[in-house]
Order: C-alpha cells, then structure tokens, then sequence
C-alpha cells in the first residue's frame, strides 16, 4: 500500500490538473460560439458559388473544352490528399478521425497501384501521417499563432494547391476536414478539390429553373471563379475545422475534469483508510504496551 506522503502528493497533483482541464474547459465554451459562427457564416457562401460552377458547368457537359479544374486533365494517376486538422492537441479524437480517413483513402489508392501525395494544414495531421507515409508529405502549413482564421490563409494554401497542380505534380485533389455538425458531433468528411466537385444541376438553370445568359462567357468567368473557389473551399474547410477544433476540446475537456474528480474521490478514501488503518494499528501498540507493563 503506498505511503500516506505519496498519495498527499498524487492527489494534489490530480487536483492541479483537473484544474488545468476545467480552465481550458471554459476557454473553449468562450471560443466556441465565435467559431461556430464563422463556420456557419461561410456556408452559405461556398454552397452558393458551388452552385454557380453547376451552373456554368452545364455549357460544357459532354463537350470539349471544359476548363482543366472542372473537368480535369484526363488522368487519374497521382493523388494529392489535402489533409486540414488543427495545430494544438488535447481536443479527443479531432485530429486523428480526420487523419485516419485520409490515411484509409491513401492506403485503398496505393493498393490500387495509384500514387499518393501529401499538403498537410495543420500540425497535428502531419505529425501522424508522417509515422506511416514520410516521404510522401509535400509541405505543411502551420497557423497556430494566429488568433482567427482568415481568407489570406487559405488563399496561400489555395495558390500552393494551384502551383502543384499547374507544375504536373498531381492529378486529382482532395480535402479532409472536420464537418461541425453540433457541440458533441463532428463529422470527417471527404471533398473532391481538383477536378472541383459540383452538384448536378440542368445545364443553364439556377437552383430555382431560371435560365440566364452569361456576359462574358462561360469560358472567361469559370477562368477566374475556378481558382478562386479552390481557396474558397479550403477555407470553409478551415472555418468548420476551428468549430470541430473547440467543440471536441470541450467536450473532452468537460469529460477529462469528471474523470479527475471521480480519481479524486477514490484517493481521498484510499488515503483516509490508510491513516486509519495507521492509527488503529498504533493503538493497539500502545494498549498493547500498556498492558506488558
């Protein structure tokens, strides 16, 4: 049985944590709310202009000519896997659900004899995935100084996307992140990047059956809209990842509290029964004594 002194340690040092975890608790409720915000605010935006390249997508269904992060460039040989997670641990299983998806997908390529390539936002994502494919990771982004997410930093990672893609190094795109859905769920999800992935819509309609004209043509407005969307994409992706980020934080930080106040209780009656036990065994010592004598 371990020393009344050890367990005087062990449970202040129980106590001093659950006191970290409660802090970090209420600093992710206070985060939270902002974050799921932005994450909402930027939903409407991503699904409208994906709504708009179905609709300009339709003058080039079945015909060539179709923009090359539209329709693709024809090959499906080498895959680049844009993994989002975030740059800080301690959140529960945010950061390895979203790289486990992304590691299940590389390996069903490569057994496919397809080849795999890496762009890591996030910290966390790149550190896991490089334990299974290290020389596969291209570059990793790392925003875990910044207060808030902007658009300047996805357009980086959007520009870098293009840049590989423009100097023949992928084929195929696709994004991994975390979908917020609500405080307790968060959802990995999978989003085709290059070619961009579009609803299907009737060629010349608008989501209410309008049909409409385009000046300039379909041609020269997809020309600046596709990349553009590319950036788009990743930062909605990054939006949903800091609610996912503070959602699963606190979830697992209300949970690790509980667990350190229930080992609490249980080391506070290990040790009143240890100092009982001590004081009931110096007593009969000394009645015991007393009774020799």
């Amino acid at each position: 049985m371990p020393s009344l002194k050890s367990l005087r340690t062990r449970i202040a040092s129980v106590k001093a944590t659950q006191k970290i975890t409660k802090a970090m608790q209420m600093v992710a409720v206070a985060k939270l709310r902002r974050a799921q915000m932005a994450a909402e605010s930027a939903r409407p935006y991503a699904e409208r202009m994906a709504g708009v390249l179905a609709n300009l997508a339709g003058a080039f269904e079945n015909q060539p000519g179709a923009p090359v992060l539209l329709a693709g460039n024809g090959k499906d040989k080498v895959h680049l896997l844009v993994v989002c997670t975030g740059d800080r641990g301690l959140c529960g299983a945010f950061n390895s659900s979203i790289a486990r998806l992304a590691r299940d997908h590389a390996n069903r390529l490569l057994s496919e004899g397809k080849d795999v390539k890496f762009l890591c936002v996030g910290r966390k994502g790149a550190e896991s995935l490089r334990r299974v494919f290290p020389d596969r990771i291209l570059d990793v982004f790392e925003f875990k100084g910044a207060r808030t997410i902007e658009f300047e930093m996805a357009d980086g990672v959007g520009k870098k996307v293009l840049e590989l893609f423009e100097a023949g190094v992928f084929d195929i795109a696709t994004m991994f992140y975390s979908r917020f859905k609500s405080v307790i769920q968060q959802i990995p999800t999978q989003q085709g990047l290059i070619p961009a992935e579009v609803p299907a819509k009737a060629a010349g309609a608008t989501s209410d059956g309008a049909i409409y004209d385009c000046e300039p043509g379909e041609a020269e407005i997809l020309e600046d809209l596709l990349p553009r969307n590319v950036s788009v994409q990743i930062f909605r992706a990054m939006l949903e990842n800091g609610a996912s980020f503070y959602g699963s934080q606190m979830s697992s930080m209300d949970s690790a509290t509980r667990n350190a106040g229930e080992m609490i209780k249980k080391l506070t009656t290990i040790y009143n029964r240890s100092r009982q036990a001590m004081i009931t065994k110096e007593l009969i010592e000394i009645i015991s004594g007393a009774e020799a004598v």
